[in-house]
């Protein structure tokens, strides 16, 4: 008797692994040409045509890889399909009948090493001794001598969809530069982490900066390819002028689905819970609060001297991405974030608590609070002691009017 129950508790152990290892095959299927998400540089055969024989410009930073997928076995009794990746600037430059002449790079340098607001110089790339040309700084659009002789620009940039990150802005500059010269501009679509909700006060034109130079909301719900459109089709640019903009779409892509960035979009951006939490935390950047730069939690926590009576603590000391980081160096007072529920809507009860408990509430907010909101009306709402959802109420008329408008731009409905 007891060596039939033995061999029975071994039987049912071998068939819950079996069925285990059934589960988990079943929910991690083999990648497969048909459901891999294919970034809009991944698909060269739909631009790759274009550029032969052309001189091009190619607007990148640390985000802007490539990834081809070659059959292999995956295991003994197993084939799927392995990816190689690289950078675009190197692909494009080592291909055949294309001839790369120049690269631009944003906010944070062509690696994206650089601080947030740190002037990036231009440079030589040390692997493919191409010139590297500043589009933040002084010089934000590309001159018209800095355009001579080319006959296609491409862009691709990875994005977070937030209005006040740069990128949206380079992309503007770009498209402005190139219909004054007549250059078409490549877009290569990539995924928006932040696609899955629409959320903010829109911004008023009187406040428009590099931070916000559009009538969208701080969410917008947009990859950088449709927001491309979006600023054509609107004719945001100067005097109206309309760029000759192709863009290579995404394939097999959803806005309700979490994507995951294979690569950090800027040094203060480090992981997928900072992403999720820039658009409600970065607010705190025209406060007199710290949102964790100058140390290994930034955008997922937030603090400042005077905040004595939350809890958590940390001291931001210079790290890469934050040379001169806010409160360097002083013991701040805040609350961790990094397990925090994945946000599908901007939070302000963070921004609220904040104020209510400072011990500076005059010397709170900062002139750059305004450029970042797009607008006035949200600090003096919270001065005023809003709640949150009398805050979101306000701007719920200007969201239903943006949905409209983004609506004729969307290309995965």
């Amino acid at each position: 008797m007891k060596h039939y129950i033995n061999y029975m508790f071994l039987f049912f152990c071998l068939q819950f692994t079996s069925c285990a290892q059934q589960k988990k095959q079943k929910d991690t299927p083999l990648q497969t040409e048909d459901n891999v998400l294919k970034i809009g540089a991944d698909r060269t055969d739909l631009y790759l045509t274009k550029l032969k024989h052309k001189n091009i410009a190619i607007v990148a930073n640390q985000t802007s890889t490539i990834s081809t997928f070659q059959r292999a076995e995956v295991s003994k009794n197993t084939k799927g399909l392995k990816e190689t990746t690289q950078h675009l600037v190197d692909y494009l430059h080592n291909y055949n009948s294309i001839n790369v002449k120049k690269v631009f790079a944003p906010e944070h340098g062509f690696r994206g090493k650089a601080d947030a607001g740190e002037v990036i110089v231009d440079g030589i790339d040390t692997k493919t001794n191409l010139p590297i040309i500043s589009l933040y700084g002084k010089n934000k659009k590309p001159s018209s001598e800095q355009l001579k002789n080319i006959d296609f620009v491409v862009f691709d940039i990875q994005d977070v969809g937030v209005r006040f990150y740069t990128y949206i802005s380079t992309l503007h500059y770009v498209m402005e530069a190139c219909a004054e010269s007549n250059i078409p501009v490549i877009v290569l679509d990539r995924p928006n982490p932040n696609a899955h909700y629409i959320d903010g006060p829109v911004l008023e034109i009187e406040h428009k900066s590099f931070v916000g130079m559009h009538p969208v909301p701080v969410v917008y719900g947009m990859t950088i390819g449709e927001y491309g459109k979006m600023i054509n089709g609107e004719k945001w640019l100067k005097n109206g002028i309309q760029c000759n903009l192709i863009v290579i779409p995404l394939e097999n892509y959803a806005y309700d689905k979490k994507y995951s960035l294979p690569t950090k979009p800027s040094p203060n951006l480090p992981n997928d819970t900072s992403i999720n939490l820039y658009p409600s935390l970065c607010f705190f950047e025209g406060t007199n609060v710290s949102v964790g730069r100058g140390t290994n939690k930034q955008f997922q926590i937030y603090g400042s001297p005077y905040l004595q009576n939350l809890n958590f603590k940390f001291t931001p000391q210079p790290n890469e991405g934050a040379k001169y980081p806010k409160h360097k160096e002083k013991l701040c007072f805040g609350e961790n974030l990094e397990q925090t529920d994945f946000l599908s809507s901007l939070q302000f009860e963070w921004l609220l608590k904040a104020f209510k408990q400072t011990t500076q509430k005059e010397k709170f907010f900062n002139s750059f609070f305004t450029k970042l909101a797009g607008t006035e009306k949200l600090q003096k709402q919270i001065e005023n002691g809003y709640s949150k959802q009398q805050i979101k109420d306000s701007w719920e008329k200007e969201l239903t009017e943006f949905r409209k408008i983004r609506d004729k731009y969307l290309l995965y409905k």
